[in-house]
């Protein structure tokens, strides 16, 4: 357990890196958005979720997941016992990728280029943080951590070795699952609970159960 002296030290470090991603303007969204948004959780947190890049209302308020998406990330991390509090949020990109549709701008993933000149700021939250797990939602953030080849389909709920040998697994982004419905939502839904209990059973050094196809799934509402 660490010493009050090291959170602190741990909380001051990241203050100090989030003035740092404010000021900066290395790519043309970091020009545009109105907040940067540096991430936000427990600076002795066991596990980090790491996104794709913040939304619109995520640009607003300088906070991550705080839309529809952050709701169902807060349900599915307390089906597993962890509080939002608990853990520590952030994405791969911490200024809002947009693109304009001639009516307003959209959001988009965030492109490599982008995530690249992120990446420092990413690489230096983990080496402050030193989770237990890294929790990674949604292709674009799994790629960042995996390379290009990695493919979400085939192989998400896996363990990787992420930065600094930190073990890393992926899953569907709760934004995805909000646009599923019907049995393909009652499918994902699946998926996404037996990758949260394998998270669960990581953070408590111990064998994850899955579950079954006729078992019921006690996850979240979406």
């Amino acid at each position: 357990m660490l010493t009050l002296g090291e959170r602190a030290s741990r909380e001051r470090r990241l203050a100090e890196a989030a003035e740092v991603v404010d000021r900066c303007r290395r790519c043309e969204i970091g020009s545009i958005r109105q907040r940067s948004v540096y991430g936000e959780g427990d600076a002795c947190a066991a596990l980090m979720v790491v996104g794709e890049g913040p939304g619109e209302t995520e640009d607003q308020l300088g906070r991550p997941f705080v839309g529809r998406a952050g709701e169902l990330l807060e349900r599915m991390l307390l089906a597993i016992g962890l509080p939002r509090a608990d853990v520590f949020i952030a994405n791969t990109v911490k200024c809002r990728p947009t693109y304009d549709d001639g009516v307003r701008l959209r959001n988009r993933a965030p492109t490599p280029a982008e995530m690249a000149n992120c990446r420092p700021y990413l690489d230096e939250q983990i080496a402050i943080l030193r989770p237990r797990a890294i929790l990674a939602l949604g292709a674009p953030s799994a790629k960042s951590f995996l390379g290009p080849t990695f493919s979400l389909t085939r192989q998400r709920g896996q363990w990787f070795d992420g930065p600094g040998g930190i073990p890393l697994l992926a899953t569907f982004h709760p934004a995805y699952i909000l646009r599923m419905t019907g049995g393909e939502l009652g499918a994902a839904k699946r998926l996404v609970w037996n990758d949260l209990k394998s998270v669960r059973a990581k953070l408590d050094e111990r064998p994850a159960a899955v579950t079954s196809s006729v078992e019921q799934v006690p996850l979240f509402e979406v």
